[in-house]
């Protein structure tokens, strides 16, 4: 999107670049990687940047609003919902598509958010990488309101370690060595000493939490969550010592309620009257359209709890709505057209970018850090439908 930078990149890049810099990966962190990284970064210009920031500030206020809690209740469901929930997010993750808008210049609009950590630490690591194999001028970076990673790095320290010893804090997951995230678990425990650790390895006494290392007893203090109840949920009945909606002391980051209450459920709160943005595509909680748009051709479907994609469907006619007997879990949202604008060595491609922040406990608002992107050449942007291409898959944008 940089045209000079898109050309001296293109320039330098090669299939064997690529493969050494993928070995790299491999070198530092053996067997790890389990998604496709794409040949390329992202470069940003700065007038779209200015665009995302005042979107993502628009969204801001809404959710550091003091009524949101109460807006977002009934996004909790009641069998989920765990106790001791603090006064707002840890994490913020807000994603959009890059698009043309009406006069054909470059602008953001909002595909999904969520109050949930995201790759915060590969994301640090993957930029470095970028820097160290090919020609990424210094006039782009991939952090805001720091003045390096290692400032990144103190705030993830502050946010998620705390005053805390690192021992006493973990990372949770059901079976993290399995996950496909996992790699971003070994950067950050490289990064900031904390474990993953899989729920059923968490032993109970009390209201305390332990887990065991080097044939030690460890009081949990902190969990750092990246465990998602629809993924627990999948796996039935599992046999576990501690339940996420046990009452314990314990301290969340973040809190498993925020994963309902900033996601899918948020979006029609976004484009009310009063707090819509040219960013915000129109979205409607299904149960209370009282008539479906004219152009419902032009929206999508997509259920409040649901993870990475799952059961969206972008083709909908009114008796597919008709059909559905619990329309209070679901919405439809107005489609945007992704504008391809990723130069690749054979045509171009579709972009997101997932802008990345923290909340420290108390503060009045979020910090943007650093971000996230993901290209595309399929109909959606996830993994299914990228299958047997190149120049797609997770990466880096670097910003004017």
């Amino acid at each position: 999107m940089i045209h000079h930078i898109r050309q001296t990149f293109n320039n330098a890049f090669s299939p064997e670049t690529y493969r050494a810099f993928l070995e790299h990966i491999d070198h530092d962190y053996p067997g790890l990687l389990d998604f496709r990284v794409a040949e390329t970064p992202v470069f940003v210009p700065r007038e779209l940047k200015d665009k995302l920031i005042a979107a993502c500030n628009a969204i801001i206020d809404v959710i550091s609003a003091e009524n949101f809690k109460e807006l977002t209740e009934r996004a909790i469901p009641a069998h989920q919902r765990v106790p001791n929930e603090n006064g707002h997010t840890s994490f913020l993750a807000i994603d959009f598509a890059v698009c043309r808008d009406e006069a054909g210049e470059l602008a953001p609009q909002l595909i999904e958010l969520q109050g949930f950590p995201s790759l915060y630490g590969y994301q640090s690591y993957l930029a470095q990488l970028f820097r160290k194999f090919y020609p990424v001028p210094d006039s782009v970076s991939h952090l805001f309101n720091v003045d390096s990673d290692e400032t990144y790095r103190q705030h993830l320290r502050r946010l998620i370690v705390g005053l805390n010893e690192p021992e006493n804090v973990i990372l949770l997951e059901i079976y993290p060595e399995k996950q496909k995230t996992r790699l971003d678990f070994a950067i950050t425990r490289d990064m900031l000493g904390i474990e993953p650790v899989c729920l059923t390895k968490i032993r109970k006494d009390g209201r305390k939490l332990y887990y065991e290392k080097d044939g030690r007893r460890i009081h949990i203090h902190r969990i750092y969550n990246r465990l998602i109840f629809d993924e627990l949920e999948t796996l039935g009945d599992l046999q576990t010592d501690f339940r996420l909606t046990d009452d314990v002391d314990v301290e969340w980051v973040a809190h498993p309620n925020w994963f309902f209450r900033i996601s899918k459920y948020t979006l029609p709160l976004l484009s009310r009257p009063g707090s819509s943005s040219p960013f915000v595509p129109q979205s409607y909680y299904l149960d209370q359209l009282t008539e479906y748009p004219a152009d419902l051709e032009n929206y999508v479907l997509k259920p409040l709890f649901s993870f990475a994609g799952s059961g969206v469907k972008l083709h909908i006619s009114r008796e597919d709505l008709d059909r559905i007997p619990d329309k209070q879990n679901y919405l439809i949202q107005k489609k945007v057209q992704y504008e391809p604008v990723i130069q690749s060595p054979d045509g171009l491609v579709k972009c997101e970018i997932r802008m990345l922040y923290v909340w420290h406990e108390g503060d009045p608002h979020p910090i943007l850090l650093t971000n996230l992107a993901r290209l595309s050449r399929g109909e959606m942007i996830g993994v299914n439908f990228n299958k047997n291409f190149d120049w797609v898959g997770g990466t880096v944008g670097f910003f004017e």
